[in-house]
């Protein structure tokens, strides 16, 4: 029989572990991490040169077994308490093509729900992007209006993919919850929407941890963070960031200090700036966008420098560094993130930020504890 008492040590198998805000938010609260997993070299050098005593197996978790990484992590089936991980988001992005399950990258999405049959932990935790809850498992080569179109077949409408996923789950024999999460809510200086499904084998759903933090706080909620407030709370020598090419400084020079973009350029400048994309839809807030001082920093993203991603301080003319996307994501000051520039905004950019996974962490462990 599995020993699921209270004193069984929390342990953690991390899977798409990345540069590990998830699990080093799961760790403060409690978790012990026994084994990561990812396929990124510089997410498994920033791993081992962080966690030296950690086993990390770097390689494509569809070529890796179940039992492979139990063995890694010194446990059987049964005994880990949680399996956590964020599955490549890009496939169900709305800033994607968003080919859901055809893209290899959504397959392995289906992988982690293997990974919780074959490996039968206590609790699950998967995230993805916001824009899983509405894509569809299939789409039209030509543009369709609505998902409530007749022609449509249950594939090709809107939220099929999360009908999917929780059809899938609920296979697996765990009770899920899911929810959209805004990490500015939970004291994070970043409004990150992520969706997160969290399984439990027992007891019951586990209930999202209530927000800590808000945009217009009151009952004892504290206002969002800012941006104002990493930079007071930061304490460095000197910033690491990529500079913008001389075309797009050029431009941002020219956005107002203290935050904004494109939209407050003259009409001739911003036409000039924006080219063909200045008559497109969509409101297009992250071109050519320093982000305001006194606001949460919008979601981080992979990289900072690109024309519709820009990520520009407030005050410099300079793209956001990565300590301060190391801040923003709240990794400790001595996490130390491997690879190049590109490479560190990438890994850190696709993090879970360390706040949020900490209270999803505590929620977890409140939950287990009303078991015994």
């Amino acid at each position: 029989m599995i020993d699921i008492s209270n004193n069984k040590e929390l342990t953690l198998v991390s899977v798409f572990s990345g540069a590990m805000g998830l699990d080093i938010g799961l760790e403060k609260a409690g978790f012990t991490t026994k084994v990561a997993l990812d396929i990124d070299k510089f997410a498994c050098k920033t791993i081992k040169k962080n966690k030296p005593s950690l086993k990390v197996i770097e390689g494509d978790i569809n070529s890796i077994t179940s039992e492979e990484i139990l063995k890694q992590a010194g446990l059987k089936k049964g005994e880990v308490v949680l399996l956590a991980g964020g599955s490549p988001c890009q496939s169900f992005s709305t800033a994607g093509k968003r080919r859901a399950f055809d893209d290899k990258r959504g397959k392995l999405l289906l992988r982690f729900i293997e990974l919780v049959e074959e490996i039968e932990p206590e609790y699950f935790i998967l995230e993805n992007v916001k824009g899983i809850l509405n894509a569809s498992i299939k789409k039209r080569a030509q543009k369709w209006k609505n998902s409530n179109d007749s022609s449509l077949t249950d594939e090709e409408k809107k939220g099929s993919v999360l009908k999917y996923i929780l059809n899938r789950l609920n296979q697996t024999g765990y009770e899920v919850n899911y929810a959209l999460l805004n990490a500015a809510d939970y004291g994070v200086p970043q409004t990150r929407e992520r969706v997160f499904f969290i399984g439990s084998k027992y007891g019951g759903k586990v209930e999202f941890p209530k927000p800590t933090h808000s945009k217009s706080p009151q009952n004892g909620l504290m206002p969002w963070r800012t941006f104002k407030d990493v930079l007071d709370n930061m304490n460095i020598s000197s910033c690491t960031f990529k500079p913008y090419s001389d075309d797009r400084m050029r431009y941002m020079k020219l956005i107002p200090a203290g935050g904004g973009n494109w939209r407050d350029l003259p009409k001739e400048i911003a036409i000039e700036a924006m080219g063909k994309a200045y008559y497109s839809g969509g409101g297009k807030v992250g071109f050519f966008r320093r982000i305001f001082i006194d606001k949460p920093c919008p979601t981080l993203l992979t990289s900072p420098l690109h024309k519709s991603t820009i990520l520009g301080h407030p005050f410099e003319n300079r793209p956001l560094s990565v300590e301060e996307y190391k801040a923003i994501q709240q990794f400790p000051d001595e996490w130390i993130i491997e690879g190049s520039i590109m490479d560190q905004y990438r890994l850190i950019g696709n993090a879970v930020p360390v706040g949020l996974a900490y209270q999803i962490g505590i929620s977890i462990i409140n939950h287990r504890k009303k078991r015994y």
